[in-house]
């Protein structure tokens, strides 16, 4: 199942990660050219994240490695990009502090669960799917960093957004959290 094509659409998105970061390396061409770059690719890139799900259904080829697989390329690539937007000074420490510290709490965790054989109790929800929905939406926002069809601030609402994220961010790992205490407690009695 390592080569099927919703595993090759999500390595695409991780193998499209250095790109997007990239593109704002790139001297030779303005500002305003690399956020629109670093746009497009973030969103069909994004997008890749639905169509790979969708197919593997479809197809009949949902795996245990491409279950695996497709979280760990949502997290690299908005970690990736909170880190370029910190970098450029369109997201604060503590909003990618928050997000990211999230997603290494809740992967440790969710490792930690399928250790003692709990890891139903920390199966991804609603709200973590919610999440995930708002900051894929704030981030290219972010990267455009200009006004969209001339009429929308995309800073002001991406900032909006990823507050809102962050929000999102903090009841989700709660929400996981609190699913996980009683079967850590189980477990240590």
């Amino acid at each position: 199942m390592f080569l099927t094509l919703p595993t090759l659409l999500t390595w695409a998105r991780i193998v499209a990660i250095p790109l997007i970061v990239g593109v704002f390396y790139l001297d030779v061409i303005s500002q305003a050219e690399r956020n629109l770059v670093a746009t497009v690719l973030f969103v069909v890139v994004a997008l890749t994240d639905w169509l790979d799900g969708y197919l593997a259904r479809k197809l009949n080829q949902t795996s245990s490695f491409g279950a695996f697989l497709d979280p760990v390329a949502d997290k690299f690539l908005v970690c990736s990009s909170l880190l370029i937007l910190l970098e450029l000074g369109r997201v604060n420490a503590f909003v990618a502090l928050v997000i990211v510290g999230r997603e290494i709490a809740i992967s440790a965790l969710r490792e930690w669960m399928a250790q003692i054989g709990a890891s139903r109790s920390v199966a991804v929800h609603m709200v973590g799917k919610l999440k995930t929905t708002v900051q894929m939406v704030a981030i290219p926002f972010l990267l455009f960093d200009g006004s969209l069809f001339g009429v929308i601030p995309t800073r002001l609402w991406g900032t909006w957004l990823i507050l809102a994220a962050v929000v999102l961010t903090i009841w989700s790992m709660v929400y996981y959290l609190r699913k996980a205490i009683p079967e850590i407690r189980a477990k240590a009695g």
